[in-house]
């Protein structure tokens, strides 16, 4: 009878634990149908409940449901009671004081920036229109046609008459071949046919030397030899150096004029170097200068010259101008506009007026209304004629501070609330004006302190900035990346150099924005660390 006990027992035994796993399962079943899942908003975890999901870099956009982001981090649960103090931040100010300080608003909003830059330039002749009479043989001046500086000039124009033997010689030899051809044209086609060649000879020597159509067939017309042989201007233009005057010996090569076609010049613009890349070739440009001041000519951007004055740091913008009316004369000073479009699609801009620029970042006061002012972090883009480009921090609509955003800054001490927006403030006060003063009605919350290592890409002492090469932060579910850091003091970074391994501190300082507050060798001891703290 026994072993009948023992089998009965054990039945019994798994027949409970089978009726427990069905109630647990059933009770499981009803609890799952009426609560949350812990990854949905709403959810009930052990921190609380799950309002929404923030960007883990800190950027502003959120999701109502779990995701990643552009580099595969996922977004992090923001808790109830954990959403962001922003009241702590803002400054009020009363409607009296608002009207004092003389405060005006302008909202953001979408423009098409255009950027007008701005240079000094001289007008200088065409080189391509230049022209200097030179001639190839050795002679004297008899008499001058042309016998000023600045005399207009055509094209055939006479300009001096000149005596020398190598023309005589010449005209000579013509005169000569031609009786020949005249004495042999009953002679054998081979003899006439060489005289002619003579004939053309002498005719090509004369053209060699820049003598002009026009005496040649006089000369083949009078059949004599003249003394002094004219010689004419092959271009149009204006005289602007006369080393000739009358009697004086030339040799072959000796500039006796030269002239320039003014009736298209050159604006030589000197354009700084930082606004070359706003200059392109076939741009529009606008000239003044100070001799027409009712007048405004526009040119064509013709080249950019490779090289870049050392002293000056600009390089020159050749622009090419039509003179037709030849007001425009060399070395005239002139003032150049170049217009350059941002893009062809409007963008978010604020006025220049309204940013506060520390230095090491740039802020706008945001009127939220009823005399509340927000300070807010903004990343600016390209500047033009005093409006520059949101790329993020601002909303299209939001109203910013245009002007008396520095009084406000001075009046309510406003230093002291843009060095604690977004961390803790250690040892500064408010001002203590009357109607104007920090809202200080909730505690600042205690800024999460996050721990990472890794080793220095770059240092950047003016700015205050260092590229890290990070392994993963847990505490904020980041992967080992490269980022740029801003270091909230500067002589942190006294000791350190590129290379160096690292361990650092950084706080969430505003908008996403993580600052360091403690960085040093991982070689350094433990003691040295408290040293760098927030």
């Amino acid at each position: 009878m026994e072993p009948h006990v023992k089998s009965i027992a054990k039945l019994i035994v798994v027949a409970a634990l089978v009726a427990a796993a069905l109630a647990a399962g059933y009770w499981w079943g009803n609890a799952k149908s009426v609560t949350p899942a812990a990854d949905s908003p709403g959810a009930v975890t052990s921190k609380g409940k799950i309002l929404y999901y923030r960007n883990p870099m800190g950027h502003p956009d959120t999701s109502p449901v779990p995701k990643k982001d552009s580099m595969g981090m996922d977004y992090l649960p923001v808790y109830d009671g954990e959403e962001p103090a922003s009241s702590d931040l803002v400054v009020k100010i009363s409607v009296e004081k608002i009207q004092k300080l003389g405060v005006r608003t302008e909202a953001v909003a979408l423009r098409e920036l255009t950027r007008t830059v701005r240079a000094v330039a001289t007008v200088q002749a065409d080189e391509r229109r230049l022209y200097t009479v030179t001639p190839k043989f050795e002679g004297w001046i008899q008499q001058l046609y042309v016998n000023t500086t600045g005399q207009a000039v055509r094209e055939g124009d006479a300009l001096m008459d000149v005596y020398s033997p190598e023309l005589i010689t010449a005209q000579q030899e013509y005169l000569i071949a031609t009786r020949g051809v005249q004495m042999v044209s009953d002679g054998s086609p081979d003899v006439r046919a060489e005289m002619q060649r003579l004939v053309e000879s002498a005719l090509q020597r004369l053209r060699n030397w820049d003598i002009s159509e026009i005496e040649l067939q006089r000369l083949q017309r009078e059949g004599k030899v003249r003394q002094y042989i004219t010689f004419r201007s092959k271009a149009n233009g204006v005289v602007l150096e006369k080393p000739s005057i009358e009697g004086k010996r030339f040799i072959p090569g000796e500039v006796l004029y030269q002239i320039a076609d003014l009736s298209s010049v050159w604006i030589l613009a000197d354009v700084f170097e930082q606004d070359l890349g706003m200059v392109h070739q076939g741009q529009m440009a606008t000239i003044r200068v100070d001799a027409y001041p009712d007048k405004v000519f526009n040119g064509e951007v013709a080249f950019i010259y490779p090289k870049v004055t050392p002293e000056t740091r600009t390089a020159i913008v050749r622009i090419k101008l039509p003179n037709p009316e030849g007001l425009l004369k060399p070395a005239m000073y002139a003032r150049v506009e170049f217009a350059s479009f941002h893009s062809k699609d409007k963008v978010l801009a604020v006025p220049d007026s309204a940013v506060l620029d520390s230095g090491t970042r740039r802020l706008v006061l945001v009127d939220l209304g009823e005399g509340q002012f927000e300070p807010r972090t903004v990343k600016l883009g390209l500047h033009a004629d005093g409006y520059a480009e949101v790329l993020g921090g601002l909303k299209a609509g939001e109203a910013v501070v245009v002007k008396a955003n520095f009084l406000i800054d001075a009046e309510s001490n406003f230093k002291a609330a843009l060095s604690g927006f977004g961390h803790s403030v250690h040892g500064s006060k408010p001002g203590e004006k009357e109607q104007i003063k920090p809202d200080t009605s909730a505690a600042a919350p205690a800024l999460a302190n996050h721990r990472g290592e890794g080793s220095i890409e770059a240092i950047d002492f003016a700015h205050a900035t260092v590229t890290l090469a990070h392994g993963p932060i847990a505490s904020l579910q980041w992967p080992a990346m490269i980022m740029d850091f801003r270091v909230l003091d500067p002589a942190l970074l006294r000791t350190l150099k590129p290379g160096q391994r690292i361990a650092f501190d950084i706080i969430e300082e505003s908008a996403g924005e993580y600052v360091i507050v403690r960085i040093q060798p991982v070689s350094a001891s433990p003691a040295a660390s408290d040293h760098g703290g927030h």
